[in-house]
């Protein structure tokens, strides 16, 4: 394949390394960008520059701020007795976008991994320990993913924080309304069952 120009190239490179994006996909981005009027282009170089200088982790929660708290932490209208524990950002973010948490957050930026190296140390759990201890909070909300990992993870949690006296709490998980239950995966029926609640 004969090189258009190196920093074509160089473009899709960089473009295929992004989660998600392929060879043909990161062509048609390069191709994009080349076409849009340059005032566009640069605004997205300029995005990205930005995110890269300004965003940072909460000192807090470990959601993303572009100050030392993010615009959670500095809500006083935040019911400070809850705290939702996820294991990335735009987990937090798919939670708030639901509407109804008002609670705070405290993002762990990752799970517990043994398989790929990753420990509870490499996690941001001794901060949310050491929240639980100093704080107020009548409940902990374990909103890890609903997999091997994140379940291992949330246990791993909970005995660290079962000395505190605060209600441990884990995301209802099962079929879904309006679902039928002869097409519905073995896995969240078997959820539904166990987490069966009375009527």
């Amino acid at each position: 394949m004969t090189e258009i120009s190196q920093s074509v190239t160089e473009l899709i490179d960089q473009l295929g390394k992004l989660p998600g994006i392929g060879r043909k996909t990161a062509e048609r981005l390069a191709y994009h960008l080349l076409r849009v009027h340059e005032t566009e282009a640069f605004a997205l170089s300029d995005a990205i520059r930005s995110v890269r200088e300004n965003v940072r982790y909460c000192d807090t929660c470990y959601n993303l701020a572009e100050g030392e708290l993010c615009n959670i932490c500095m809500d006083p209208r935040r019911d400070t007795s809850l705290i939702c524990i996820v294991e990335q950002p735009r987990d937090l973010i798919a939670l708030e976008q639901a509407g109804v948490f008002h609670g705070l957050y405290h993002v762990l930026l990752g799970r517990i991994a043994p398989l790929e190296g990753i420990g509870p140390d490499q996690l941001t759990i001794d901060a949310l320990v050491e929240r639980v201890r100093a704080g107020n909070f009548s409940e902990v909300i374990m909103a890890t993913n609903p997999n091997v990992e994140g379940d291992g993870t949330a246990l791993f949690i909970s005995n660290q924080l079962a000395e505190y006296p605060v209600a441990l709490t884990r995301l209802a998980r099962g079929v879904t309304s309006g679902s039928v239950l002869e097409f519905t995966n073995k896995e969240i029926l078997a959820d539904a069952l166990s987490g069966r609640q009375k009527l």
